[in-house]
């Protein structure tokens, strides 16, 4: 144990891997930035729609208006002095922040790579990103260091390490291995796709794209940590997700990946990078070569943040097993489904009416969801059940502050997943109005009448 101790946590390491990492994610996230800003992203998700889906617990947080975006330039200019290392500890805990809100803000546009940014954000805080090849490093030798414990960089690779693991673990179902699904729905479309195309309406490619989208989820972690396969590993890692960029709109997620996963190689390649963009941008390198190591000294602040990191890692481990503490397939109800790496899993589709209903008069009307919704808002709602239930009381409070008295709300849903046929998916005879958001069961909704088996 001690061994482990020393090799993986406090041993001295180079810090040119952790250098590199903080430059190309904050170079990573300024682009992301830029091109979400770009497409009028923030105009149309932030600022057009009516109604805000909020993640339990975070009802307050909204976007401001026309201030919103303001949010996004704060989290662009903290994400360009992450990359300079600039100021960095208040740099990246405002990234962390800015970052974090805009993803609160409403969760249609929830996706698992940026809750992946959150949580790195998170842990770059703790981390001394800035000892090496930083304007930090450079304004103030103190905060100067060549080499850094070896924690800090293993931590990055823990995470990356989890992501793919989880996400391996997840395509362990019956659907995605013996029914191909829900590959066999999307890949036919992309007929257009060059080389590939001609091949992606073929059953056996379907079933060849899942079986190995499952092996290289479990195994490219292992394959990223031992010498010999780190080079055939990068190469998967590359070819896995530009292929997956080129099927699937997926944005930034699959470069973010590409590049966050150069931190598994020796510290020889990073210096051979970080002399590069040296030569690029006429920087002396070795001014940072100074033989200081990083040293945490065994005391409160010290402690308290391995704990901390500690627990992190543990909530990391145990988040995506908490769906097992509902009934139900987990498909269906999506009860534990976020937060837990299950990635283009399945496709999900639905239908929702909502009635309206006067308790005291009787009278009832059909609503139209446009009136309210955008039509992506309206697809994401019909088939989630938590979406459903906020909709439904938000309604309830439109009709009544609009005159009408003891409403009621109804709906009509149907869901179809992964190639069946749509059956019923809330009680129709639930007065949805009132019920409560919490972290239980919804017992409303209809159980699935089919069998998914796996994790």
């Amino acid at each position: 144990m001690n061994r482990f101790i020393s090799k993986h946590i406090t041993a001295p390491i180079e810090a040119a891997p952790l250098a590199v990492f903080r430059i190309l994610f904050g170079v990573m996230m300024l682009l992301s930035i830029v091109r979400f800003w770009s497409y009028g992203w923030i105009e149309k998700l932030y600022i057009q729609p009516k109604l805000f889906f909020s993640y339990y617990g975070f009802e307050w947080v909204k976007p401001l208006g026309a201030y919103t975006y303001l949010i996004f330039i704060i989290c662009g200019l903290s994400a360009i002095f992450v990359a300079l290392g600039y100021r960095y500890r208040m740099a990246i805990i405002m990234f962390f922040l800015s970052f974090t809100y805009i993803e609160l803000m409403d969760k249609t546009t929830y996706l698992n790579h940026y809750y992946f940014i959150s949580l790195v954000g998170f842990l770059m805080i703790f981390l001394p990103a800035n000892a090496y090849f930083s304007l930090d490093a450079k304004l103030n030798p103190k905060k100067a260091f060549q080499k850094i414990p070896a924690w800090t960089v293993n931590g990055i690779k823990l995470m990356l390490g989890i992501v793919y693991f989880y996400a391996g673990l997840a395509k362990l179902n019956s659907d995605w291995l013996f029914k191909a699904m829900p590959l066999k729905i999307w890949l036919p479309s992309k007929f257009d796709t060059p080389l590939l195309g001609q091949f992606l309406h073929e059953e056996w490619v379907q079933y060849a794209f899942s079986w190995f989208g499952a092996s290289y989820d479990l195994a490219i972690p292992f394959l990223l940590l031992y010498k010999k396969t780190r080079p055939f590993a990068f190469l998967m890692v590359v070819v896995f997700h530009v292929t997956t960029r080129v099927l699937f709109p997926i944005g930034m997620f699959p470069y973010v990946m590409i590049v966050s996963t150069l931190i598994f190689f020796d510290s020889s390649f990073h210096h051979k990078l970080l002399s590069y963009v040296s030569g690029l941008f006429r920087i002396h390198k070795n001014r940072f070569d100074n033989g200081q190591v990083l040293v945490f000294a065994s005391n409160v602040k010290t402690n308290s943040k391995l704990v901390l990191m500690a627990v992190f890692f543990v909530v990391q481990l145990l988040m995506p097993w908490r769906y097992l503490a509902y009934p139900g397939e987990l498909f269906w109800t999506e009860e534990g489904y976020r937060f837990s790496w299950r990635v283009m899993l399945m496709e999900k589709s639905g239908y929702a009416q909502f009635k309206v209903v006067s308790k005291d008069s009787g009278r009832w009307f059909y609503v139209d969801n446009s009136d309210f919704l955008t039509p992506f808002q309206e697809k994401q709602m019909s088939f989630q059940p938590d979406f459903i239930l906020e909709y439904a009381r938000y309604l309830k409070r439109h009709f009544e502050k609009d005159g009408h008295k003891n409403v009621q709300i109804f709906v009509d849903c149907r869901v179809a997943l992964n190639g069946r046929l749509s059956t019923t998916y809330i009680d129709p005879k639930v007065d949805l109005a009132q019920e409560r958001e919490s972290f239980e069961h919804k017992s409303w909704i209809i159980p699935f009448t089919d069998e998914i088996k796996g994790i």
